[in-house]
């Protein structure tokens, strides 16, 4: 096999985990918090799983995260089906969207934790596996950081958005619910097509992606920081 092909399925292999955890656990984390605040739409439907295959969504879990990581993106990112929500069906509406939309980040933040703890078990492992587990946890801690980080984007239908529509007065969360339907569209635009555009332009549009990069280190920084790993 040649030596580059055979490199870049090793650095591949040790992504395929952590973005499958990542992504399943989120959606999962969603679903689980939104029945135990009276919505069952997503238990019914099976998606309170850990089985991957109940989440994946052909481009986003697959050949999103791919391309990025083919292009050496300077972040990597990708998503599942959503987990449908009936919000009309929770107890307290306002309140639980709130509860629902954090517990995708916070799990995603957990397992960044559990990652760094488990770095600390590595010199246990035989020579040569210890090096891909040692990288594949390091891309557990990167990929659940910058999920986590993208999601809280303050933008429906990200978490963040409907985290904010939930905690914000009326006469913002109103408006700021009325882009969900735009809100997918408006993200690709700033992350891929405004910094295409400012490259032909010679000039750096990239600002979303330098932040979700900048608050991304600075996170696993204290995650580092507080298992031990800085």
């Amino acid at each position: 096999m040649d030596q580059q092909l055979a490199a870049t399925l090793y650095v591949a292999s040790t992504w395929v985990i952590p973005v499958l955890l990542a992504i399943t656990l989120h959606e999962a984390a969603h679903g689980f918090v939104a029945w135990r605040c009276g919505d069952d739409t997503a238990w019914l439907l099976g998606r309170v799983t850990v089985n991957p295959l109940k989440h994946v969504d052909p481009f986003g879990t697959v050949l999103l995260p791919a391309l990025l990581l083919f292009l050496r993106a300077p972040f990597l990112f990708g998503y599942a089906k959503p987990v449908p929500v009936n919000f009309r069906a929770l107890r307290h509406p306002r309140r639980d969207m709130v509860l629902v939309a954090a517990a995708g980040p916070a799990t995603n933040i957990l397992m960044a934790l559990a990652a760094g703890l488990l770095i600390h078990l590595v010199p246990l492992l035989p020579a040569g596996a210890d090096r891909w587990v040692f990288r594949t946890l390091q891309n557990a801690i990167l990929i659940n950081v910058v999920l986590a980080v993208f999601n809280m984007i303050p933008l429906p239908p990200l978490d963040g958005g409907r985290v904010a529509v939930g905690l914000l007065p009326n006469g913002l969360a109103v408006p700021l619910a009325r882009l969900e339907p735009h809100g997918m569209t408006i993200i690709i635009g700033l992350l891929f097509i405004l910094p295409l555009l400012g490259a032909q332009l010679g000039v750096d549009l990239d600002v979303v992606g330098r932040v979700i990069s900048r608050v991304s280190a600075v996170v696993t920084g204290i995650i580092l920081a507080l298992t031990g790993n800085a």
